[in-house]
């Protein structure tokens, strides 16, 4: 069993250490990676390595638990041997970690009962739908700040335990754990001490009262999933313990722990309410800081914890994006026609605009301002005239749509004009996306100097809750921006390009 944070203190408080780096782990879905960051916010030295993802069934997205483990710690020790960086010089752990996709596993043997059920997996959809259908839409809206969709975590819990053999007999018994990637992570890097989660990552499971800032025991009710399944709630700066000297020998303290899109919007310092980023990775992640205020969508948006830190809560606004450079993973592997995602901003400016092609990439349906996951992919508007320039120009603007319709709902609903937005992401480095951005919205594109603004924010809320850095405004001094993309473009060519658009995504959603 799980012993207390402030009993696991208590053990080790009088650790002492040398201190001049944080490093951050950034569990991602297609690769984890380790960082060391000095205190001037830069990235000294990184490791990563590649992860893989099944799909046992169509719709169906899983990954090995006990693979992502072990392929994080590989980079959490691969990267001290090739920096000369050891652990007598780590203040401090923070992790960012994909969220919403679930591990369920045995509290005695510390082993999962079934894979991870991966974010982008549509399995639960049914069971997401008869919620809706049976009236519990506004509950969980009002209490969460979520649409009841597969999306988020609750709906593959109670599938795990309605489907694995025994599961549901072994939760009643206080057998089983429940925890996001960051839950699993830090569980099994304290060497099985510590059962927690940050407000972040709860705020995506479906089961977390935004407002009261605990786990609600009508939804867990509702989806028949018992309590002491859940994990320990903490701010994102916080003590989680300390990694056992079996990973890491002095034995720094996991002092941060944000979902991923939440510690890009730390990463960005976006600290004041209206600043918004757009990460451009699997998917698109758009968020808002909406302050202390709980904006609530009219608009297909969620609302959501933004970061928890110093005692401090900030909600956001939320709009996901389930494929951008999914999409052009999909050219690459399946189509074949790049070899890689370095070449597709050439590719698009070969053509002087997109010859009336849409592509819509909505393989496992559409998410936000749309939320259809019906919805399948389609490519539009091809003529004699089409070659692989054409599909590859089409895909790359698809990520810029996309965002555009996510940023005018977010908008609405917040009652602002945003004067700018700030990206990252690989996909951010691509000229071509983030110009053609910038002439959909009108507004500056800021590009982070950093592309691992993620692993950044979890780094910032590990040093803040150690003291390596005093407070929010030192962290301000370390913003860096690589690049500004200014609109350009005429007025006729964005109206007739947005209206191509929302015509293609009509026609995905079965409308004409």
């Amino acid at each position: 069993m799980a012993i207390s944070l402030r009993d696991l203190n208590l053990v080790q408080n009088d650790f002492s250490y040398e201190s001049g780096y944080i490093m951050a782990l950034d569990s991602g879905t297609t690769s984890v990676r380790a960082v060391i960051v000095d205190e001037y916010g830069c990235i000294v030295a990184q490791a990563s390595r590649p992860l893989k993802t099944t799909y046992p069934h169509s719709g169906w997205v899983e990954q090995d638990p006990m693979e992502i483990l072990a392929s994080q710690i590989a980079v959490m020790i691969e990267v001290q041997y090739k920096s000369g960086i050891h652990s007598d010089s780590i203040a401090a752990v923070g992790i960012s970690n994909q969220r919403e996709t679930t591990v369920v596993w045995d509290r005695e043997s510390g082993q999962p009962i079934y894979n991870a059920i991966g974010w982008q997996c549509r399995r639960t959809a049914p069971i997401a739908d008869a919620l809706a259908a049976e009236g519990h839409a506004d509950t969980i809206r009002e209490k969460t700040g979520l649409t009841p969709d597969a999306y988020f975590s609750a709906t593959k819990i109670a599938w795990i335990l309605d489907n694995v053999s025994g599961a549901r007999e072994l939760a009643e018994a206080g057998r089983l754990v429940f925890g996001t990637i960051d839950t699993w992570l830090v569980y099994n890097l304290t060497g099985g001490l510590v059962h927690a989660t940050d407000y972040t990552n709860a705020s995506r499971t479906m089961l977390f009262n935004i407002h009261t800032l605990d786990w609600d025991d009508e939804l867990l009710e509702l989806l028949d999933i018992p309590r002491a399944m859940l994990p320990e709630l903490h701010e994102s700066a916080s003590d989680y313990g300390r990694v056992s000297s079996e990973v890491m020998t002095h034995m720094p303290r996991i002092a941060g722990v944000a979902g991923d899109q939440q510690a890009s919007l730390f990463g960005h310092c976006c600290f004041k309410p209206g600043e918004t980023k757009n990460t451009y990775g699997t998917g698109c992640f758009m968020l808002m800081n909406t302050g202390d205020r709980v904006v609530e969508s009219h608009q297909g948006l969620v609302s959501t914890i933004g970061i928890a830190e110093g005692g401090k809560v900030s909600y956001a606004l939320e709009g996901s994006i389930f494929h951008a450079g999914s999409t052009i993973q999909w050219l690459r592997d399946k189509l074949g026609i790049i070899s890689s995602a370095r070449e597709t901003a050439d590719i698009a400016s070969s053509r002087p605009d997109n010859g009336g092609c849409y592509l819509v990439p909505a393989f496992s349906g559409l998410g936000a301002p749309w939320w259809d996951s019906s919805a399948r992919g389609l490519i539009c508007g091809l003529t004699g005239a089409s070659d692989r320039a054409t599909i590859v120009r089409a895909a790359c603007e698809s990520m810029a749509y996309q965002s555009y319709d996510v940023l005018r709902a977010m908008e609405a609903d917040a009652g602002v004009r945003l004067e700018s937005l700030y990206v990252d992401g690989a996909a951010s480095r691509n000229e071509f996306i983030m110009q053609f951005q910038a002439d959909l919205l009108q507004i500056p594109i800021i590009q982070s100097e950093s592309v691992e603004t993620t692993a950044l924010g979890a780094a910032y809320l590990a040093g803040l809750s150690v003291g390596f850095w005093e407070d929010r405004e030192e962290i301000e001094q370390n913003r860096a921006v690589a690049d500004r993309f200014d609109p350009k473009g005429d007025d006729e060519a964005r109206a007739r390009n947005l209206a191509g658009w929302h015509d293609a995504v009509s026609r995905t959603r079965g409308s004409l």
